[in-house]
C-alpha cells in the first residue's frame, strides 16, 4: 500500500489539502487600516470542497487492490480540486469587490505563500493518477504473458 509511489502522492495531496484549510490564502489591508483575510475555513463551500478532496484522497490510498476504481476516483478528485482552486480565486476577487463597493477600497492585497497549495494538490493528484495508470498497464501486460 505505502510502498507504491501513487499512495505517497495521494497522502501528500491530502496533507496539502489539510494545510490549505489552516492557512490564509490572501490578505489585504483596507484604506481605513483594517486587515481582511481569505482562507478555506472562512467560506463554507470551500471548506466542504477541501474536506471532500482530503477524504477522497485518503480513501483512494486504501483502494490499492481496485486500481480501476482508484484511478476513476483520483480523476474525479482532480476535478474537485480544479473546482476548489477556481472557487478560491473567485472568492478572493469577490471579497475585494465587496469592500470596494461598500466604499472602503482595498489599499493593498496580496496572495500569501500557502496560496500555491491548491495548485500543489492538483499536481500531486495528477501524478498519483499517472502512477495508478502505469500500474494498471503493467498488470495488463503481465496478464498477456501468462
Amino acid at each position: 500500500m505505502i510502498q507504491r509511489i501513487q499512495s505517497l502522492y495521494l497522502l501528500l495531496a491530502a496533507g496539502a489539502g489539510a494545510a490549505t484549510l489552516s492557512f490564509d490564502l490572501w490578505n489585504a489591508k483596507l484604506s481605513n487600516g483594517t486587515a481582511i483575510a481569505v482562507n478555506a475555513s472562512s467560506n463554507y463551500l470551500l471548506f466542504v470542497l477541501y474536506v471532500i478532496i482530503i477524504l477522497l484522497a485518503l480513501f483512494c490510498v486504501f483502494l490499492f487492490k481496485k486500481r480501476k476504481l482508484q484511478f476513476r476516483l483520483t480523476i474525479f478528485n482532480i476535478l474537485f480540486a480544479i473546482a476548489a482552486l477556481g472557487y478560491t480565486y473567485y472568492t478572493v476577487k469577490e471579497t475585494g469587490n465587496k469592500f470596494a463597493a461598500s466604499g472602503t477600497p482595498v489599499a493593498s492585497g496580496s496572495f500569501q505563500f500557502p496560496a500555491f497549495l491548491p495548485v500543489l494538490v492538483i499536481i500531486l493528484l495528477f501524478m498519483a493518477a499517472r502512477g495508478i495508470y502505469k500500474d494498471e498497464k503493467l498488470i495488463k501486460s503481465l496478464d498477456r504473458l501468462r
